[in-house]
């Protein structure tokens, strides 16, 4: 059957575009911008060099790594090209720095019987021995990084095998690999726990089944998927290099933590949980190890400001609840705690590090939490607060405070959502016409292209690229053939990303060039058949009611029983007024239909749409009107693909 794959292709941008058109050097505006930056970073002090080198243990001696196919999903050479010294033009220097850190890979001794396998993806994969085993604590995004990096820790360490996984949250890259790690045959017969914060596998639909599809293609942009790394390119994602290639794979928690406090013994091992619920992600915990008094701090407290928004689209989190929970971790564990680490970017050693972590990343979201709401309650709207608002020098000089992945400025617009919503109570944004109709009429009202293309020409050689952008937008937005628009739209956005501190920024600004010179291209898919396989059968069935098309359907009303063989699940379907109602545990006394068979070929059925013909000859049983079934089917919208985001 065919799948659908959570992969990044791997590609290297070409030098020249279907238009001819080449990436740019950096402006005389750029290398102004990034001397001024350089000359106002905190003085270097050494210590994230020696906690980001200490401990080196060894990596791959290939820095490719395979799929079972021999297709290369990861390169940990990737940055092999960067060097001490002096940031390129092009790059932000204060991320320079950063991601001159961030680049190291390999296995890391973080304590006695903890180590720390990093660089083999976004996240980091944490290794606890345990009497008979290894504790994994987030395994990956994909099936052949987590492999190989077991493979380093059993090569280096000795062989044992793994007892237990630990997800510590709901998104793909602290989940995903975990096939490469262990046999579901294992959990299943108790040898193997999987370990998660409750509601686990409800937040995991949420994001990856059910805004899956819009949420993959912005994460193209967000971790530049379809940049090469390099001078001119992606520069990381600011809490790790990229995401890693591959299956994502899923299997089930079998053990859910419910509470901060709770213990459990793994393996021989204490851990003590916190649980840490719409901080970072909806669901997600904390982990403390007392023998060894280390605490990690999952992704609530890395070496960058986090997202309250992450611009690949999430639900908006709680910042004053984040600052919440670091305050809580410094209460409960800064006193017990030596290490901090988290499952991103490198560990801080000694109590002091510890401590002065979490109180300073917990002021770094309570004062953008307070002053945005303090601004807020003044009219200020979300532009006006994004530009104003800058963390004082006592917590942004920190530089696990800076904004290598979370900005302060989209992070204030995520928390003035979070309260207020996206309407900032002026009427004339309360029903603006959609973007193409409006840019037509702002460029006919500008006097047309050549005009809007005069006026961004000057703002570009004053070095304003965020004018020209905005106005090229609407050019690009109205007419998106105008080449000469397209072209300096690419190099305004090209620009932005050069001046970026923000890797993910950089990005964004990076793929909207690529796109606008290329045409748009594949990238991320938040979506794998083995990772619908594990999501809860409602949860599916829902997902699958967003796809209806009211066009097709029209004002049918069918019923249908659903009965999952393998499952011992049944599903009562009803669809009317354009809307597809699924009821689990229940059935219509008198259905249309009813399809019997195993869950797997109800996959094939609703999101590969494979006809039903040949899923009843793999098994499927239809039973009654088999054209009510077909109805359904050929009203469901295939599962989408990559669509435009910088041109209509």
């Amino acid at each position: 059957m065919t799948k659908l794959i959570w992969a990044v292709l791997l590609s290297t941008a070409s030098a020249t575009s279907a238009f001819g058109q080449e990436a740019k050097p950096a402006s005389d505006a750029t290398i102004a911008a990034q001397r001024s930056v350089a000359a106002q970073l905190p003085a270097e002090d050494g210590r994230d060099r020696d906690f980001a080198d200490r401990g080196f243990i060894g990596t791959l001696s290939d820095p490719v790594i395979n799929n079972k196919d021999g297709k290369p999903v990861w390169n940990l050479g990737a940055y092999d090209w960067m060097a001490d010294g002096m940031s390129p033009d092009t790059v932000n220097p204060s991320l320079w720095r950063h991601m001159g850190l961030l680049r190291k890979h390999g296995l890391f001794a973080v304590t006695d019987n903890i180590w720390q396998v990093r660089g083999f993806d976004v996240s980091n994969m944490t290794i606890i021995k345990g009497q008979t085993g290894w504790i994994i604590i987030d395994p990956l995004t994909s099936r052949d990084t987590a492999a190989a990096a077991l493979k380093l820790v059993n090569d280096k360490l000795g062989t044992r095998p793994v007892t237990a996984v630990i997800y510590s949250h709901s998104h793909g890259d602290h989940f995903g690999g975990v096939r490469g790690i262990v046999n579901e045959a294992d959990v299943k017969a108790g040898k193997v726990a999987v370990i998660a914060p409750e509601h686990f596998l409800a937040e995991t639909a949420s994001e990856n089944v059910m805004a899956g599809p819009a949420m993959g293609r912005r994460a193209t942009f967000q971790f530049g998927s379809n940049l090469a790394p390099g001078p001119q390119g992606q520069m990381g994602s600011g809490i790790g290099k990229g995401i890693g290639g591959g299956d994502i794979t899923l299997i089930s928690p079998t053990i859910d933590i419910h509470k901060t406090g709770e213990l459990r013994e793994v393996d021989g091992v204490t851990l003590e949980f916190q649980m840490v619920p719409q901080s970072e992600a909806p669901a997600e915990m904390n982990v403390y190890m007392p023998a060894s008094r280390t605490f990690l701090a999952a992704e609530i407290a890395t070496c960058s400001l986090h997202n309250i928004l992450t611009p690949r689209g999430a639900k908006v989190r709680d910042a004053l609840g984040w600052s919440g929970f670091l305050n809580e971790a410094l209460n409960l564990y800064g006193d017990r705690s030596d290490i901090i680490i988290s499952s991103h970017c490198w560990p801080r050693f000694g109590q002091s590090e510890v401590k002065g972590t979490l109180s300073g990343q917990r002021d770094n979201y309570r004062y953008l939490h307070d002053q945005t709401v303090r601004m807020m309650n003044k009219g200020m709207t979300q532009a006006e607060i994004a530009e104003v608002l800058k963390a004082p020098p006592a917590i942004g000089d920190q530089w696990f405070n800076k904004g290598y992945y979370g900005t302060y400025s989209h992070n204030s617009k995520a928390i003035y959502q979070y309260y207020l919503g996206w309407y900032d109570a002026v009427p004339a944004n309360l029903n603006p016409h959609p973007p193409e109709v409006r840019a037509a009429k702002l460029v006919a009202a500008m006097g047309g292209a050549k005009k809007v293309l005069a006026e961004a020409k000057k703002a570009m050689k004053a070095g304003d690229y965020r004018w020209s952008s905005d106005l090229l937008n609407q050019l690009v937005f109205a007419d998106p053939k105008n080449l000469e628009g397209r072209a300096l739209l690419a190099d305004s956005y090209e620009q932005q990303g050069y001046q970026a501190e923000s890797a993910i920024w950089r990005n964004m600004f990076l793929s909207g060039a690529r796109d606008l010179r290329e045409g748009m291209k594949a990238g991320i898919s938040a979506q794998s058949i083995d990772m619908i396989s594990a999501i809860p059968t409602g949860l599916l069935l829902d997902s699958v009611a967003t796809r209806l098309d009211p066009k097709i359907i029209g004002d049918a009303a069918l019923t249908l029983n659903f009965v999952f063989s393998d499952r011992k699940e049944m599903a009562k379907i009803t669809v009317g007024n354009s809307v597809m109602i699924s009821e689990m545990g229940k059935a219509h006394a008198a259905p249309a239909v009813t399809v019997t068979g195993p869950r797997q070929l109800f996959l094939g059925l609703l999101f590969l749409k494979m006809p039903a013909a040949q899923l009843q000859m793999a098994g499927l049983k239809i039973e009654g009107d088999g054209t009510v079934l077909n109805r359904l089917q050929a009203a469901l919208d295939p599962m989408p693909g990559p669509f435009n985001i910088v041109e209509p």
